[in-house]
């Protein structure tokens, strides 16, 4: 419910991003205007959560690209996972988890890219792996991890962001995205293990 509660609300910014460009393309940020630019680009770190085979999982990444006319993001992304996370575990104790990561390229539209708010359409098509981990902890807080079964996908991950141009070079980014990919084979994960929805946050540093 959470996710669809934000979901609303970017489709009602979609309206406000509308109203707020104005004719002359005027770019604008919550701390004053300056003039804007043809082309671009941006590097971002990306902090997310979802929920992998009933655990939730913790997601962080890199992205960025080159920035067309302010309007298309054409670049790479790559993201990190892990779930099922514990601390404080007793020495000898052993945590099962998933593990993995994916990336490649990065196509994002954006919606009305003049309004100090606004909206874009980040999608990323590449491939990645999983491995089902098991984690035996000692008695100084570290702990050996062992793979028990690994597999690779292909991955397609369309969302969509509220931006907000803080200042010139930063701007902040809260969405959700949809995970599909290919069949997982492993003996430990559904095979629809990755499909799911995903909230986060993403800091863009550079030339908008």
């Amino acid at each position: 419910m959470k996710y669809n509660y934000l979901i609303i609300t970017l489709l009602l910014l979609t309206h406000v991003a509308w109203g707020q460009e104005r004719s002359q393309n005027e770019y604008q940020t919550v701390f004053g205007n300056k003039k804007n630019i043809s082309h671009g680009g941006y590097g971002a770190l990306t902090i997310g959560t979802s929920s992998i085979g009933g655990s939730q999982a913790v997601f962080t990444g890199i992205k960025g690209g080159w920035l067309i006319d302010h309007r298309l993001t054409i670049g790479i992304a790559g993201t990190g996972f892990v779930n099922n996370i514990h601390i404080d575990l007793e020495p000898g104790s052993v945590n099962s988890g998933l593990s993995g990561g994916y990336g490649g390229l990065l196509i994002e539209p954006i919606l009305a890219p003049f309004s100090p708010v606004h909206l874009s359409f980040p999608v990323i098509i590449g491939a990645g792996g999983i491995a089902y981990i098991d984690r035996y902890y000692w008695e100084n807080g570290n702990y050996d991890p062992w793979v028990m079964d690994a597999d690779a996908f292909f991955v397609v991950e369309p969302g969509v962001e509220v931006e907000l141009n803080i200042v010139r070079f930063l701007r902040l980014a809260v969405g959700v995205s949809y995970r599909y990919t290919s069949e997982i084979l492993m003996d430990n994960a559904a095979k629809d293990v990755l499909h799911g929805l995903s909230g986060g946050l993403s800091l863009k540093f550079g030339k908008f």
